[in-house]
């Protein structure tokens, strides 16, 4: 079980891609959570997430904007530097905005300042299909890669608004296909979101990466939540079912953050209510 108390502990070690794999090998769940500036990374961090996302839910939650297709790639490896300077531990995976890995040329020249001047780890992408050579062009050139299925904001105009993914059996067929698919293209990490519990389970049982979920159930190797949410914070958008506010029972900030690591690591978040059936 994961404690949280006054007895003295290991210094914590740094969390690195080897190290993400190695602890969906040991069974310790994976907590994870959005961030965008140095203040509430340092806050994260300290709290004992393992993984901080700048994502592109920054165009939502920070610039107000409907939904994430306005980010640029300068807006990320700007909020990612600012990150950056608040980490100690946890591992920082920079989101590639809408269109920037369109080919492997875009996905390298987007990749390399979020690297290089953000000082990211991983960068995360959506979709499998043509982009699976985006994912075996970076990761044949050492930059490590988070893919993303399911619920893939950024297709919300095909898609039609925020929906579930992989109900019907065809399309179940389909993510269990791409998530081998973004596996073998060399993906370390994968996130699924918006899928019924039950397929999101056996994806994490079939692959060999670790998943994080968001609003997949509670059988992928790790979760994350857009920090607003956790806070209970008013993006100006529709609250999913997969969203808790921990700042009530937290109490603050930093409580808040403790007690959703807490949660998470002893496996009582996400619940059934938090997920979706097939």
């Amino acid at each position: 079980m994961y404690a949280d108390n006054s007895a003295p502990a290991a210094p914590r070690p740094a969390v690195t891609v080897p190290r993400l794999r190695q602890m969906k090998a040991d069974g310790e769940r994976i907590a994870s959570l959005t961030a965008y500036d140095a203040g509430f990374a340092r806050t994260l961090d300290a709290a004992g997430i393992d993984a901080v996302l700048v994502g592109d839910s920054l165009g939502m939650v920070v610039q107000g904007h409907g939904s994430t297709l306005p980010v640029t790639v300068e807006d990320i490896v700007y909020h990612t530097a600012c990150v950056s300077r608040g980490l100690r531990k946890a591992l920082l995976i920079a989101d590639m905005p809408f269109q920037s890995y369109a080919t492997p040329e875009h996905a390298i020249a987007s990749a390399t300042p979020m690297l290089a001047r953000g000082r990211a780890s991983m960068v995360k992408l959506e979709g499998a299909g043509p982009l699976l050579e985006s994912i075996r062009f970076l990761a044949e050139r050492d930059i490590p890669v988070c893919a993303h299925l399911g619920l893939t904001p950024q297709s919300v105009l095909r898609l039609g608004g925020y929906k579930v993914q992989g109900r019907e059996e065809a399309a179940a067929a389909r993510l269990r296909a791409d998530a081998r698919a973004v596996r073998d293209a060399g993906a370390d990490l994968l996130v699924l979101e918006c899928v019924p519990s039950a397929l999101a389970a056996e994806i994490t049982q079939d692959l060999d990466i670790p998943t994080i979920g968001i609003g997949a159930g509670a059988d992928c190797d790790g979760q994350i939540l857009v920090l607003h949410d956790l806070l209970g914070l008013n993006s100006g958008h529709r609250r999913p079912r997969f969203v808790k506010d921990f700042l009530a029972e937290g109490g603050s900030i930093e409580g808040a953050i403790k007690a959703y690591v807490r949660a998470v690591k002893n496996r009582e978040f996400p619940t059934a209510e938090h997920g979706y059936e097939a």
